[in-house]
């Protein structure tokens, strides 16, 4: 008999598994590896965002389709908050710290936001009048969407974002931090930047310590949070909401400007979605918005607010303040309603083509300025075009608007093309259906202009100095 060499038949040795899952993992890294470079190289040559491109491989529909209309109303408001004795938070019987109403347009891909400043007087459903915050308190979101949507004058709004306090700071921390230009209140409001004060507040109750030099830097989640809600200054809660809009424009940027890095976090917004956020949005409309909006223009978001009218003292002794009617229905109108169409950029050579004696202005001073509205028309008939009424506006406005009747096309564009460099880029409003003008376009002349026409390098008259 040979010798046995082999092992013993119950001691055969098995072959390792450890080389097989290496090659199972490999495979699969390769297979990943291959899948993203595919979504990229789509997401670069159809000049997608990258959840777009995922959304479409996955078959989601378009938000018309899945909303059956071609926008969408959202109330978004945003709880205060309090500590018990023991340091735990709190929102009992809270009131909304954040309120803004939202238009998502989905035929223009722009969202329109509209703010309302916390301590604006409303009529509640018992006649009574309060601080529209107080809706949330006494009858939760339901209340607080019909007193709103009254208040506003719109169709009830179609779905709801109820925040907790803390969620935008963990959303910024979700993804890694944001780019925000602090500004103080004079820079904000009357745009006077140099020589800028910090932002210093500390409040050891409400857990808020801002400590913020003026300027462009990265934010975590909670300066961020601290820089928006910073409102212990001369200008208050309308300074407040403008921070807000900052923050906000600079959660968008850090999404559409790094789009790998956001998808890369997925996992962590979608906890921070789950943690703060109640909605009655679903999850597949979610989807739906998030994939659609994904690859909107970099001026896809318009933003305003209602400004303060007056103050006024509440039948409790409350303070709190009115807002201007006129204002109030136009903004409604331009951002919730009805918003005006981008009109297409003509060509120069389109321009040169509209003789400027066929078009007539009306020219009305919104900027604060006695006498504002005959220089400028002054300037616009220098420069050959028909002048029609001069006059007022309604109310002041900050930024110069331009209003068209005409059925001579790029009417509008050629009077803008007409105004100072800086003001090249001013949307038109066309075609008002409640406009009874009888001229081709309507200026309103706002602080902007104002301030081009007396810059240094801008030729022509000065303009007076503005009324007390």
């Amino acid at each position: 008999m040979g010798k046995h060499l082999g092992p013993e038949p119950d001691q055969v040795a098995r072959p390792s598994r450890g080389p097989l899952l290496k090659r199972i993992a490999l495979v699969a890294a390769i297979v990943l590896v291959g899948f993203v470079s595919v979504v990229v190289g789509f997401s670069i040559f159809q000049h997608k965002s990258i959840p777009a491109v995922l959304g479409e491989m996955a078959g989601v529909k378009t938000p018309q389709e899945v909303f059956g209309k071609n926008n969408l109303l959202v109330l978004v408001v945003g709880l205060d908050y309090d500590y018990t004795d023991k340091d735990i938070e709190y929102s009992a019987s809270a009131r909304t710290d954040v309120i803004k109403a939202i238009n998502l347009d989905f035929d223009k891909k722009h969202a329109y936001i509209l703010s309302i400043l916390r301590d604006t007087v409303v009529t509640m459903p018992n006649g009574r009048q309060a601080k529209v915050n107080e809706a949330y308190s006494e009858g939760g979101i339901k209340e607080s969407k019909s007193v709103i949507a009254n208040f506003l004058g719109t169709p009830p709004f179609d779905r709801y974002v109820i925040l907790r306090s803390d969620s935008v700071k963990d959303v910024i921390d979700a993804i890694g931090g944001v780019d925000v230009d602090v500004k103080d209140s004079n820079c904000l409001q009357s745009k006077q930047c140099k020589n800028q004060d910090s932002l210093d507040y500390d409040d050891n109750w409400g857990h808020l310590h801002i400590h913020l030099k003026p300027g462009l830097q990265h934010l975590d989640g909670e300066k961020a949070v601290g820089y928006s809600r910073y409102r212990h200054d001369w200008c208050g809660d309308p300074c407040r909401s403008m921070r807000q809009d900052q923050v906000l424009q600079a959660i968008v940027n850090e999404a559409r400007g790094n789009k790998l890095n956001t998808l890369m976090h997925l996992p962590e917004l979608i906890a921070f979605v789950r943690k703060n956020v109640t909605t009655n949005l679903s999850q597949s409309e979610m989807v739906t918005l998030a994939t659609y909006f994904s690859d909107m223009d970099k001026n896809g978001v318009v933003k305003n607010q209602l400004h303060m009218a007056d103050n006024v003292t509440l039948a409790d002794g409350g303070a709190a303040i009115t807002v201007d009617p006129a204002e109030k229905k136009k903004l409604v109108h331009d951002m919730l309603i009805a918003p005006p169409t981008p009109q297409p950029t003509p060509d120069a050579m389109a321009l040169l083509s509209i003789p400027p004696n066929t078009i007539t202005i009306d020219v009305e001073n919104g900027s604060g300025v006695r006498g504002a509205a005959h220089v400028v028309a002054a300037e616009l008939k220098a420069k050959g075009f028909a002048i029609g009424h001069v006059g007022n506006a309604p109310g002041d406005v900050e930024a110069t608007e331009i209003h068209e009747h005409s059925q001579t096309a790029f009417a509008a564009a050629k009077v803008r093309a007409a105004l100072p460099a800086a003001l090249h880029a001013l949307a038109v409003v066309g075609d008002d259906p409640s406009a009874t003008a009888s001229s081709d376009v309507t200026l309103i002349v706002g602080k902007d202009l104002i301030a081009a026409l007396n810059a240094p390098t801008t030729p022509g008259s000065a303009l007076p100095t503005p009324t007390p």
